[in-house]
Protein backbone atom coordinates (compact mmCIF):
# COMPACT_ATOMS: atom_id res chain seq x y z
CA UNK A 1 0.00 0.00 0.00
CA UNK A 2 3.00 2.28 -0.60
CA UNK A 3 3.57 2.54 3.15
CA UNK A 4 0.16 4.17 3.78
CA UNK A 5 -1.84 3.28 6.87
CA UNK A 6 -5.62 3.56 6.77
CA UNK A 7 -5.78 5.78 9.83
CA UNK A 8 -3.22 8.20 8.35
CA UNK A 9 -4.74 8.54 4.86
CA UNK A 10 -4.76 12.09 3.52
CA UNK A 11 -6.23 13.46 0.32
CA UNK A 12 -2.86 14.48 -1.12
CA UNK A 13 -1.86 10.81 -1.35
CA UNK A 14 -4.72 10.26 -3.80
CA UNK A 15 -4.71 13.41 -5.92
CA UNK A 16 -4.21 12.17 -9.47
CA UNK A 17 -2.92 8.83 -8.19
CA UNK A 18 -3.95 5.19 -8.54
CA UNK A 19 -3.71 3.57 -5.12
CA UNK A 20 -4.18 -0.19 -4.71
CA UNK A 21 -6.67 -0.88 -1.91
CA UNK A 22 -7.77 -4.31 -0.57
CA UNK A 23 -11.53 -4.86 -0.89
CA UNK A 24 -11.67 -6.11 2.71
CA UNK A 25 -10.67 -2.65 3.98
CA UNK A 26 -13.31 0.06 4.48
CA UNK A 27 -13.14 2.56 1.62
CA UNK A 28 -12.44 6.15 2.78
CA UNK A 29 -15.32 8.54 2.20
CA UNK A 30 -15.39 10.73 -0.88
CA UNK A 31 -12.81 8.86 -2.96
CA UNK A 32 -13.32 7.63 -6.51
CA UNK A 33 -13.30 3.83 -6.72
CA UNK A 34 -12.14 2.03 -9.88
CA UNK A 35 -12.36 -1.70 -10.49
CA UNK A 36 -8.82 -2.99 -11.18
CA UNK A 37 -9.86 -5.18 -14.13
CA UNK A 38 -12.28 -4.54 -16.97
CA UNK A 39 -12.98 -7.39 -19.39
CA UNK A 40 -9.90 -9.08 -17.96
CA UNK A 41 -7.60 -6.13 -18.68
CA UNK A 42 -5.68 -4.44 -15.88
CA UNK A 43 -6.80 -0.82 -15.49
CA UNK A 44 -3.34 0.25 -14.33
CA UNK A 45 -1.32 -1.06 -17.28
CA UNK A 46 -3.96 -2.07 -19.86
CA UNK A 47 -2.59 -5.60 -20.32
CA UNK A 48 -4.33 -8.97 -20.20
CA UNK A 49 -1.59 -11.06 -18.55
CA UNK A 50 -2.85 -12.92 -15.48
CA UNK A 51 -1.61 -15.40 -12.94
CA UNK A 52 -4.24 -17.40 -11.04
CA UNK A 53 -5.09 -17.18 -7.36
CA UNK A 54 -7.42 -19.52 -5.41
CA UNK A 55 -11.20 -19.41 -5.95
CA UNK A 56 -11.07 -18.01 -9.46
CA UNK A 57 -9.19 -14.82 -8.56
CA UNK A 58 -6.06 -13.61 -10.36
CA UNK A 59 -3.42 -10.87 -10.39
CA UNK A 60 -1.72 -8.87 -13.16
CA UNK A 61 1.71 -10.08 -14.25
CA UNK A 62 2.49 -7.20 -16.62
CA UNK A 63 2.88 -4.51 -13.92
CA UNK A 64 3.86 -6.75 -11.01
CA UNK A 65 7.09 -4.78 -10.51
CA UNK A 66 4.95 -1.87 -9.21
CA UNK A 67 3.30 -4.06 -6.61
CA UNK A 68 0.68 -6.77 -6.99
CA UNK A 69 -2.80 -5.77 -8.12
CA UNK A 70 -5.44 -8.51 -8.07
CA UNK A 71 -9.18 -9.08 -8.25
CA UNK A 72 -9.11 -8.89 -4.43
CA UNK A 73 -8.28 -5.16 -4.75
CA UNK A 74 -9.74 -1.84 -5.77
CA UNK A 75 -8.06 1.26 -7.15
CA UNK A 76 -8.66 4.56 -5.36
CA UNK A 77 -8.11 8.06 -6.69
CA UNK A 78 -9.16 11.69 -6.26
CA UNK A 79 -9.32 14.28 -9.06
CA UNK A 80 -6.25 16.49 -9.29
CA UNK A 81 -7.24 19.84 -7.66
CA UNK A 82 -4.00 21.80 -8.28
CA UNK A 83 -3.91 23.05 -4.68
CA UNK A 84 -0.44 24.60 -4.71
CA UNK A 85 1.14 27.64 -3.13
CA UNK A 86 1.91 30.52 -5.46
CA UNK A 87 5.13 29.83 -7.38
CA UNK A 88 7.55 32.82 -7.31
CA UNK A 89 9.37 31.93 -10.51
CA UNK A 90 12.52 30.02 -11.39
CA UNK A 91 15.81 30.88 -9.71
CA UNK A 92 17.96 29.81 -12.67
CA UNK A 93 20.23 32.68 -13.71
CA UNK A 94 21.75 31.08 -16.79
CA UNK A 95 21.29 32.25 -20.34
CA UNK A 96 19.88 30.52 -23.40
CA UNK A 97 21.46 30.90 -26.80
CA UNK A 98 19.38 32.60 -29.48
CA UNK A 99 18.36 29.23 -30.95
CA UNK A 100 17.56 27.76 -27.53
CA UNK A 101 15.52 30.83 -26.61
CA UNK A 102 13.48 30.60 -29.80
CA UNK A 103 12.63 26.95 -29.13
CA UNK A 104 11.92 27.67 -25.44
CA UNK A 105 9.47 30.45 -26.25
CA UNK A 106 7.79 28.38 -28.96
CA UNK A 107 7.25 25.61 -26.39
CA UNK A 108 5.49 28.10 -24.11
CA UNK A 109 3.31 29.47 -26.91
CA UNK A 110 2.14 26.06 -28.13
CA UNK A 111 1.66 24.76 -24.57
CA UNK A 112 -0.80 27.57 -23.97
CA UNK A 113 -2.66 26.29 -27.03
CA UNK A 114 -2.66 22.75 -25.52
CA UNK A 115 -0.54 21.30 -28.34
CA UNK A 116 1.68 18.22 -28.05
CA UNK A 117 5.27 18.98 -29.10
CA UNK A 118 8.61 17.38 -29.94
CA UNK A 119 12.03 18.95 -29.45
CA UNK A 120 14.28 17.19 -31.96
CA UNK A 121 17.71 18.36 -30.87
CA UNK A 122 21.16 16.82 -31.09
CA UNK A 123 22.85 15.44 -27.99
CA UNK A 124 24.43 18.32 -26.10
CA UNK A 125 22.04 20.93 -27.53
CA UNK A 126 20.78 21.81 -24.05
CA UNK A 127 17.32 20.22 -24.28
CA UNK A 128 16.78 20.43 -20.52
CA UNK A 129 17.53 24.15 -20.40
CA UNK A 130 15.16 24.73 -23.31
CA UNK A 131 12.38 23.37 -21.10
CA UNK A 132 13.00 25.94 -18.36
CA UNK A 133 10.79 28.68 -19.83
CA UNK A 134 7.98 26.16 -20.30
CA UNK A 135 8.24 24.63 -16.82
CA UNK A 136 8.42 28.10 -15.28
CA UNK A 137 5.30 29.21 -17.17
CA UNK A 138 3.35 26.09 -16.20
CA UNK A 139 4.28 26.27 -12.50
CA UNK A 140 3.46 29.98 -12.29
CA UNK A 141 0.08 29.20 -13.82
CA UNK A 142 -0.59 26.69 -11.03
CA UNK A 143 -0.29 23.68 -13.32
CA UNK A 144 1.05 20.31 -12.22
CA UNK A 145 4.17 19.24 -14.10
CA UNK A 146 6.01 15.93 -14.58
CA UNK A 147 9.39 15.46 -16.22
CA UNK A 148 9.95 11.78 -16.94
CA UNK A 149 12.73 9.71 -18.49
CA UNK A 150 13.01 5.98 -19.28
CA UNK A 151 16.43 5.82 -17.54
CA UNK A 152 16.97 6.23 -13.81
CA UNK A 153 20.50 7.52 -14.51
CA UNK A 154 19.00 10.44 -16.42
CA UNK A 155 16.47 11.10 -13.65
CA UNK A 156 19.19 11.24 -11.00
CA UNK A 157 21.33 13.54 -13.14
CA UNK A 158 18.46 15.92 -13.93
CA UNK A 159 16.87 16.09 -10.47
CA UNK A 160 19.52 18.26 -8.72
CA UNK A 161 19.64 20.70 -11.65
CA UNK A 162 15.88 21.06 -11.79
CA UNK A 163 15.47 21.38 -8.03
CA UNK A 164 18.06 24.16 -8.04
CA UNK A 165 16.28 25.95 -10.89
CA UNK A 166 12.72 25.72 -9.53
CA UNK A 167 12.16 26.56 -5.83
CA UNK A 168 9.10 24.40 -5.33
CA UNK A 169 8.64 21.13 -3.46
CA UNK A 170 9.59 18.42 -5.93
CA UNK A 171 9.02 14.67 -5.66
CA UNK A 172 11.64 12.44 -7.31
CA UNK A 173 10.23 9.01 -8.15
CA UNK A 174 12.02 5.83 -9.26
CA UNK A 175 11.94 2.17 -8.40
CA UNK A 176 14.69 1.99 -5.77
CA UNK A 177 13.78 5.16 -3.88
CA UNK A 178 13.24 4.94 -0.15
CA UNK A 179 11.45 8.25 0.54
CA UNK A 180 7.65 7.93 0.83
CA UNK A 181 5.43 9.51 -1.78
CA UNK A 182 4.24 13.07 -1.11
CA UNK A 183 1.92 15.29 -3.11
CA UNK A 184 3.85 17.89 -5.10
CA UNK A 185 3.37 20.32 -7.97
CA UNK A 186 6.53 19.15 -9.73
CA UNK A 187 7.39 15.46 -10.23
CA UNK A 188 10.63 14.09 -11.69
CA UNK A 189 10.76 10.36 -12.30
CA UNK A 190 11.10 7.36 -14.55
CA UNK A 191 8.43 6.71 -17.17
CA UNK A 192 7.35 3.59 -15.25
CA UNK A 193 6.11 5.90 -12.48
CA UNK A 194 3.41 7.19 -14.85
CA UNK A 195 1.60 3.90 -14.16
CA UNK A 196 0.88 5.17 -10.65
CA UNK A 197 -0.94 8.32 -11.85
CA UNK A 198 -4.38 9.02 -13.31
CA UNK A 199 -5.26 12.31 -15.01
CA UNK A 200 -2.78 14.09 -12.77
CA UNK A 201 -0.62 16.36 -14.93
CA UNK A 202 -1.27 19.44 -17.03
CA UNK A 203 2.19 19.06 -18.59
CA UNK A 204 4.30 15.94 -19.07
CA UNK A 205 7.77 16.31 -20.57
CA UNK A 206 9.47 13.06 -21.60
CA UNK A 207 13.25 13.24 -21.94
CA UNK A 208 14.99 10.62 -24.10
CA UNK A 209 11.64 9.39 -25.42
CA UNK A 210 13.41 7.08 -27.87
CA UNK A 211 15.27 5.19 -25.12
CA UNK A 212 14.64 1.69 -23.81
CA UNK A 213 12.34 0.72 -22.15
CA UNK A 214 9.92 3.43 -23.35
CA UNK A 215 10.44 3.11 -27.10
CA UNK A 216 7.74 0.92 -28.69
CA UNK A 217 6.41 -0.03 -25.25
CA UNK A 218 2.58 -0.03 -25.34
CA UNK A 219 2.30 -0.24 -21.54
CA UNK A 220 4.34 2.93 -20.98
CA UNK A 221 2.78 4.77 -23.92
CA UNK A 222 -0.66 4.09 -22.46
CA UNK A 223 0.53 5.05 -18.96
CA UNK A 224 1.70 8.42 -20.25
CA UNK A 225 -1.70 9.16 -21.79
CA UNK A 226 -3.50 8.04 -18.65
CA UNK A 227 -1.27 10.14 -16.34
CA UNK A 228 -1.98 13.29 -18.35
CA UNK A 229 -5.16 15.28 -17.78
CA UNK A 230 -7.66 15.21 -20.60
CA UNK A 231 -6.87 18.92 -21.09
CA UNK A 232 -3.12 18.43 -20.67
CA UNK A 233 -0.29 18.23 -23.20
CA UNK A 234 2.97 16.35 -23.71
CA UNK A 235 6.41 17.50 -24.79
CA UNK A 236 8.85 14.88 -26.09
CA UNK A 237 12.62 15.38 -26.17
CA UNK A 238 14.88 13.32 -28.42
CA UNK A 239 18.03 13.38 -30.50
CA UNK A 240 16.85 10.34 -32.45
CA UNK A 241 13.04 10.36 -32.64
CA UNK A 242 11.28 7.31 -34.04
CA UNK A 243 9.50 7.32 -37.39
CA UNK A 244 6.31 6.60 -35.48
CA UNK A 245 6.69 9.83 -33.54
CA UNK A 246 7.61 11.89 -36.60
CA UNK A 247 4.53 10.62 -38.45
CA UNK A 248 2.41 12.46 -35.91
CA UNK A 249 3.75 15.74 -37.28
CA UNK A 250 2.56 14.87 -40.78
CA UNK A 251 -0.86 14.06 -39.35
CA UNK A 252 -1.05 17.45 -37.65
CA UNK A 253 -0.95 15.94 -34.15
CA UNK A 254 2.52 17.15 -33.14
CA UNK A 255 4.49 20.39 -33.37
CA UNK A 256 8.19 19.69 -34.05
CA UNK A 257 11.05 22.03 -33.15
CA UNK A 258 14.42 21.10 -34.68
CA UNK A 259 17.78 22.16 -33.28
CA UNK A 260 20.71 20.56 -35.15
CA UNK A 261 23.52 22.40 -33.31
CA UNK A 262 24.91 22.07 -29.81
CA UNK A 263 24.62 25.00 -27.41
CA UNK A 264 28.31 25.87 -27.84
CA UNK A 265 27.99 26.03 -31.62
CA UNK A 266 30.51 23.31 -32.44
CA UNK A 267 29.58 20.40 -34.68
CA UNK A 268 29.04 16.86 -33.45
CA UNK A 269 32.22 14.74 -33.38
CA UNK A 270 31.94 12.29 -36.26
CA UNK A 271 32.37 8.53 -36.03
CA UNK A 272 35.65 6.82 -36.97
CA UNK A 273 35.20 3.15 -37.88
CA UNK A 274 38.06 0.65 -37.78
CA UNK A 275 37.37 -2.77 -39.29
CA UNK A 276 39.94 -4.63 -37.24
CA UNK A 277 37.71 -5.82 -34.45
CA UNK A 278 37.43 -9.54 -35.24
CA UNK A 279 39.12 -10.70 -32.02
CA UNK A 280 38.49 -7.79 -29.68
CA UNK A 281 37.24 -10.16 -26.94
CA UNK A 282 40.73 -11.71 -26.76
CA UNK A 283 42.91 -8.65 -26.95
CA UNK A 284 42.89 -4.94 -27.79
CA UNK A 285 42.69 -3.95 -31.47
CA UNK A 286 45.53 -1.67 -32.52
CA UNK A 287 43.28 1.37 -32.93
CA UNK A 288 41.96 0.96 -29.39
CA UNK A 289 45.40 0.49 -27.82
CA UNK A 290 46.67 3.62 -29.58
CA UNK A 291 43.61 5.59 -28.53
CA UNK A 292 43.87 4.62 -24.86
CA UNK A 293 47.55 5.63 -24.82
CA UNK A 294 46.65 8.95 -26.42
CA UNK A 295 43.81 9.60 -23.97
CA UNK A 296 45.97 8.75 -20.97
CA UNK A 297 48.76 11.09 -22.11
CA UNK A 298 46.21 13.88 -22.53
CA UNK A 299 44.56 13.14 -19.16
CA UNK A 300 41.17 12.43 -20.73
CA UNK A 301 38.50 10.09 -19.28
CA UNK A 302 36.84 7.50 -21.50
CA UNK A 303 33.99 5.02 -21.87
CA UNK A 304 34.38 1.64 -23.60
CA UNK A 305 31.10 0.07 -24.74
CA UNK A 306 30.70 -3.68 -25.29
CA UNK A 307 27.64 -5.62 -26.51
CA UNK A 308 27.12 -8.01 -23.60
CA UNK A 309 27.71 -8.30 -19.85
CA UNK A 310 29.83 -11.41 -20.51
CA UNK A 311 32.28 -9.25 -22.49
CA UNK A 312 33.06 -6.89 -19.62
CA UNK A 313 35.63 -8.79 -17.59
CA UNK A 314 37.78 -9.91 -20.53
CA UNK A 315 38.04 -6.37 -21.88
CA UNK A 316 38.70 -5.02 -18.39
CA UNK A 317 41.60 -7.47 -17.97
CA UNK A 318 43.45 -6.23 -21.02
CA UNK A 319 42.62 -2.54 -20.53
CA UNK A 320 44.22 -2.71 -17.09
CA UNK A 321 47.46 -3.74 -18.82
CA UNK A 322 47.25 -0.86 -21.31
CA UNK A 323 46.87 2.02 -18.86
CA UNK A 324 47.71 3.20 -15.37
CA UNK A 325 44.26 4.75 -15.18
CA UNK A 326 41.82 3.52 -12.54
CA UNK A 327 38.52 2.11 -13.83
CA UNK A 328 35.94 -0.63 -13.54
CA UNK A 329 32.99 -2.31 -15.28
CA UNK A 330 29.31 -1.45 -15.03
CA UNK A 331 26.03 -2.86 -16.34
CA UNK A 332 22.28 -2.56 -15.75
CA UNK A 333 22.06 -5.12 -12.92
CA UNK A 334 25.17 -3.83 -11.15
CA UNK A 335 24.03 -2.83 -7.65
CA UNK A 336 26.87 -0.29 -7.49
CA UNK A 337 26.05 1.17 -10.90
CA UNK A 338 25.05 4.64 -9.71
CA UNK A 339 28.01 5.01 -7.35
CA UNK A 340 30.43 3.94 -10.11
CA UNK A 341 29.11 6.62 -12.45
CA UNK A 342 29.40 9.11 -9.59
CA UNK A 343 33.02 8.10 -9.07
CA UNK A 344 33.71 8.69 -12.76
CA UNK A 345 32.20 12.16 -12.52
CA UNK A 346 34.25 12.77 -9.37
CA UNK A 347 37.49 11.71 -11.16
CA UNK A 348 38.02 8.74 -8.81
CA UNK A 349 37.73 6.59 -11.93
CA UNK A 350 39.17 7.65 -15.28
CA UNK A 351 37.23 5.09 -17.33
CA UNK A 352 34.30 2.70 -17.28
CA UNK A 353 33.75 -0.38 -19.43
CA UNK A 354 30.02 -0.64 -19.92
CA UNK A 355 27.06 -2.07 -21.81
CA UNK A 356 24.56 0.22 -23.51
CA UNK A 357 23.20 1.25 -20.09
CA UNK A 358 25.44 4.34 -20.22
CA UNK A 359 24.56 5.39 -23.76
CA UNK A 360 22.64 8.26 -22.15
CA UNK A 361 22.74 10.36 -19.02
CA UNK A 362 26.53 10.70 -18.69
CA UNK A 363 27.94 14.18 -19.23
CA UNK A 364 31.62 14.72 -18.46
CA UNK A 365 34.09 17.27 -19.89
CA UNK A 366 36.73 15.74 -22.15
CA UNK A 367 35.04 12.32 -22.32
CA UNK A 368 36.20 10.00 -25.14
CA UNK A 369 34.34 6.95 -26.43
CA UNK A 370 35.06 3.62 -28.11
CA UNK A 371 32.60 0.88 -29.07
CA UNK A 372 33.89 -2.69 -29.29
CA UNK A 373 31.81 -4.98 -31.48
CA UNK A 374 29.94 -2.00 -32.94
CA UNK A 375 28.53 -4.35 -35.59
CA UNK A 376 26.62 -6.35 -32.95
CA UNK A 377 22.80 -6.31 -33.34
CA UNK A 378 22.70 -4.99 -29.76
CA UNK A 379 23.78 -1.58 -31.07
CA UNK A 380 20.91 0.09 -32.93
CA UNK A 381 21.54 3.21 -34.99
CA UNK A 382 19.93 5.39 -32.31
CA UNK A 383 22.05 3.78 -29.59
CA UNK A 384 25.22 4.43 -31.60
CA UNK A 385 24.22 8.07 -32.13
CA UNK A 386 23.61 8.46 -28.41
CA UNK A 387 26.94 6.86 -27.56
CA UNK A 388 28.71 9.22 -29.97
CA UNK A 389 26.84 12.07 -28.30
CA UNK A 390 28.73 11.54 -25.03
CA UNK A 391 31.73 13.26 -26.67
CA UNK A 392 32.32 17.00 -27.09
CA UNK A 393 29.44 18.20 -24.93
CA UNK A 394 31.22 21.02 -23.08
CA UNK A 395 32.40 24.41 -24.35
CA UNK A 396 35.94 23.68 -23.16
CA UNK A 397 36.07 20.21 -24.75
CA UNK A 398 33.91 20.47 -27.85
CA UNK A 399 35.86 17.86 -29.81
CA UNK A 400 36.99 14.30 -29.16
CA UNK A 401 37.24 10.73 -30.39
CA UNK A 402 34.31 8.50 -31.27
CA UNK A 403 35.84 5.16 -32.31
CA UNK A 404 33.89 2.12 -33.52
CA UNK A 405 35.64 -1.27 -33.79
CA UNK A 406 33.81 -3.77 -36.01
CA UNK A 407 34.36 -6.88 -38.11
CA UNK A 408 32.27 -5.60 -41.00
CA UNK A 409 29.90 -2.76 -41.96
CA UNK A 410 26.29 -2.81 -40.75
CA UNK A 411 23.19 -0.82 -41.59
CA UNK A 412 23.10 0.56 -38.04
CA UNK A 413 26.66 1.91 -38.29
CA UNK A 414 25.88 3.45 -41.68
CA UNK A 415 22.70 5.07 -40.35
CA UNK A 416 24.47 6.45 -37.28
CA UNK A 417 27.25 7.99 -39.36
CA UNK A 418 24.72 9.42 -41.81
CA UNK A 419 22.53 10.88 -39.04
CA UNK A 420 25.44 12.75 -37.47
CA UNK A 421 26.68 14.06 -40.83
CA UNK A 422 23.16 15.19 -41.71
CA UNK A 423 22.75 17.09 -38.43
CA UNK A 424 26.14 18.74 -38.95
CA UNK A 425 25.26 19.80 -42.51
CA UNK A 426 21.97 21.27 -41.32
CA UNK A 427 23.72 23.11 -38.48
CA UNK A 428 26.27 24.57 -40.91
CA UNK A 429 23.50 25.59 -43.33
CA UNK A 430 21.56 27.39 -40.60
CA UNK A 431 24.71 29.08 -39.33
CA UNK A 432 25.50 30.36 -42.83
CA UNK A 433 21.94 31.60 -43.42
CA UNK A 434 22.06 33.71 -40.23
CA UNK A 435 25.27 35.53 -41.20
Amino acid sequence: MEGIKRERMNDGILYGRLLTWPKVWPVPKGVTVIEPFKNGRCFRCGQNEHSPLPNGHYFCLACLNLGRISTHDLLLTLPEPNVFESFPGMSWKGHLTTDQGEVGQALVNYYRKKKDQLVWAVTGAGKTEMLFLLINDALRNGDRVALLSPRVDVVLELAPRLKAAFPVFTQVLYGAQEAPYQYSQFVIGTTHQALRFYRAFDLIAVDEVDAFPFRNNPILERALKQAKKETGSTVYLSATPSKKLLRQERRGKLIVHELPARFHGHLLPEIQVFYEGSNWQLGPPKALAEAILRWEQAGLPFLLFVPHVDDLEGVFDYVQKLTKYSGTTVHARDKDRLSKVSRLRGHNYQYLITTTILERGVTLPGLQVAVLGADSPVFSASALVQIAGRVGRSQESAEGDVIFLAKSPTWAIFQAKRAIKKRNRLAQKRRTSKK
